[in-house]
């Protein structure tokens, strides 16, 4: 990197304070800086040359060029003789205070400047600083060689100019002050009343919101009521229309039969809606409660297939159920998914005159499964599509005549899935069918696995590690690909309590624990001829010798923690699993 020199001098009086700072603005202004960043360098030689002076006794001042365009900065070296900086470190760091100002420059200067360092001891002090030349300036030899040409015609004369200047730099520096105050002051005045305007927003929307809340609660209230008050003479016609159908008090002609079952098919359309109206209070009233259990997919669709049958109202629809997840296990509600996909099923049934409506369940990625409800039938115009998810609303057509309902189905069955963790989405085209798909969760969120019964149908894993990171990366890989009980611990000593109580079918162990090591936890584990059996997987973030392989003989594995995957870590335990139920 080269270095120009383009001036030197002596700093042993007041007048040479005065006259580096004159030297300084000339240099700064010669190599390209503008007003600004003259009046910044000057103050700061300024600052620096008078600690050189009161301080050090005296020294040199040398001012150059740094480096090769376009990355060149202007650079201003002091040397002194003097005793040295004895609390330089306080000064630096804004902690020292000195009757006599000592420090404020340096500190000051470090601010201005972009580059800064200093050496001070008991034989002296070294300061060095720079600014880099603004962008397109260029200082070549011939801009130096001026510099030194300049500098030279400079008599006495100039150190009256320079005060002048820096009086006109002070009065410049006041009127800025001044200005940007005034700005400020304009700025918070706008921000006082826009923060005003934002506080009487939230205020209405507040209100808003309660009002919203108090109508939503007055709704909920009124349905329920009504749906309850309602129950009870319909549960009175369901249970005189079947005593008048068994025929109990006398024989009825054809007429007065065709007549009541008009009477019960009344009745039952009119309870369908008061359950889904109450269903509907339940759920916007956040009192839905879930009771999650074991569910094998074949048995609900066998279930399904018994339901929905009666309804094919003939021969021209076949109703067909696909179960390609080879026997998955469900954690979840299941009275309130079977509402959900009979939903599903009836309408598309009411709305498909021939053709056939299937029930497909897969499973699109792991720990989520898919119900798809096709149909052949009259399909939904785009317009329609979204509008159908709103309460009470149903598609005009000529099968309504036919098939009633209550345009609650779909919006009941919707917010279901939603508080079930998943969605209802639906792809149609008018006059060819529709597809509506649940994608639920496998295992109902927020679900409490750690029953025993739960545990004991779905596996127990123990996950031992003192980072809170990686064991939650860890339960989020192991949810995501099977329906797990988890089990958590933060040390050596809870991990190998909650084995011996807990007794997991699978346990993952890091060996760099606080207070037990997860050595000794392997140890304690396979020594115990209650834990001997669980499979363990060890995690480490380090290489372990042939000595720790050792050492952990036993062990299902040994996997490093930069190579964990969903993948890996669900086919270790799947595996481990499958080994422990054979035998």
């Amino acid at each position: 990197m080269s270095e120009a020199t383009l001036f030197s001098m002596r700093l042993d009086t007041e007048q040479d304070i005065v006259r580096a700072r004159q030297r300084a603005r000339h240099i700064a202004r010669l190599v390209g800086f503008d007003r600004q960043a003259q009046t910044s360098i000057a103050t700061a030689v300024s600052e620096v040359a008078r600690n050189t002076v009161t301080y050090g006794g005296g020294g040199g001042l040398s001012f150059a060029l740094l480096g090769d365009p376009p990355a060149q900065a202007l650079t201003m070296t002091f040397r002194d003789q003097g005793p040295g900086i004895s609390e330089l470190e306080s000064i630096l760091g804004g902690t020292y205070v000195s009757p006599t100002g000592m420090g404020i420059g340096l500190v000051g200067t470090r601010r201005l400047m972009d580059q800064f360092e200093i050496d001070s001891n008991s034989t002296g002090t070294l300061v060095r600083f720079g600014k880099c030349l603004p962008r397109g300036a260029v200082a070549n030899d011939m801009s130096v060689g001026r510099v030194a040409t300049d500098l030279a015609r400079l008599g006495p004369e100039v150190l009256v100019e320079e005060v002048l200047a820096q009086n006109r730099d002070l009065l410049t520096t006041m009127a800025d002050l001044e200005t940007a105050r005034a700005e400020l002051a304009e700025l918070n005045a706008e921000l006082d009343s826009t923060n005003r305007g934002v506080l009487a927003l939230y205020a209405e929307l507040e209100q808003r919101a309660d009002e919203l809340k108090r109508a939503s609660e007055v709704k909920s209230q009124f349905l329920s009521a009504v749906s309850h008050e309602l129950r009870t003479p319909l549960n009175s016609i369901t249970a005189l229309t079947r005593m008048l159908a068994d025929q109990t008090d006398g024989p009825l002609n054809e007429e007065q039969q065709r007549q009541l079952s008009y009477v019960r098919q009344s009745a039952d359309t009119l309870t369908r809606l008061v359950n889904d109206l109450l269903d509907l209070a339940k759920v916007e009233a956040g009192r839905v409660d879930l009771h999650p259990v074991k569910i094998e997919v074949a048995e609900l669709l066998s279930a399904l297939r018994g339901i929905m049958k009666p309804l094919q109202t003939g021969a021209d629809v076949e109703l067909i159920f696909r179960d390609l997840t080879g026997g998955l296990l469900l954690y979840t509600d299941e009275g309130k998914l079977q509402q959900i996909l009979r939903n599903l099923v009836s309408n598309a049934l009411k709305y498909t005159e021939r053709g056939e409506v299937s029930v497909t369940v897969a499973t699109p990625v792991p720990g989520r499964i898919e119900f798809v409800v096709r149909d052949s039938g009259i399909g939904i115009p785009d317009q329609e599509r979204e509008r159908i998810f709103d309460e009470f609303i149903q598609i005009r057509n000529p099968l309504q005549t036919r098939t009633k309902g209550s345009g609650l189905g779909l919006p009941l069955s919707r917010k279901l899935a939603g508080i079930m963790g998943g969605v209802i989405t639906v792809e149609s085209e008018a006059g060819k069918g529709s597809a509506f798909t649940l994608d639920l969760p496998a295992v109902l969120p927020g679900a409490s696995l750690e029953s025993a019964a739960a545990a004991e149908d779905m596996g127990k894993v123990l996950i031992v590690d003192d980072e809170e990171s990686t064991r939650y990366v860890l339960t989020h890989m192991l949810r995501s690909e099977g329906p797990w009980a988890l089990i958590e611990a933060a040390d050596g000593t809870e991990g190998l309590r909650l084995a011996q109580a807990e007794m997991p079918d699978f346990i993952l162990l890091d060996l760099h624990l606080p207070g037990l090591t997860g050595f000794e936890v392997f140890r304690s584990l396979k020594g115990d001829p209650a834990t001997a059996h669980i499979p363990v997987l060890i995690l480490t973030s380090s290489l372990l010798g042939p000595e720790h392989h050792e050492r952990l003989r036993g062990a299902v594995g040994i996997l490093s923690k930069s190579n964990l995957s969903r993948a890996i870590l669900a086919g270790h335990v799947v595996q481990a699993m499958k080994k422990g139920g054979e035998s």
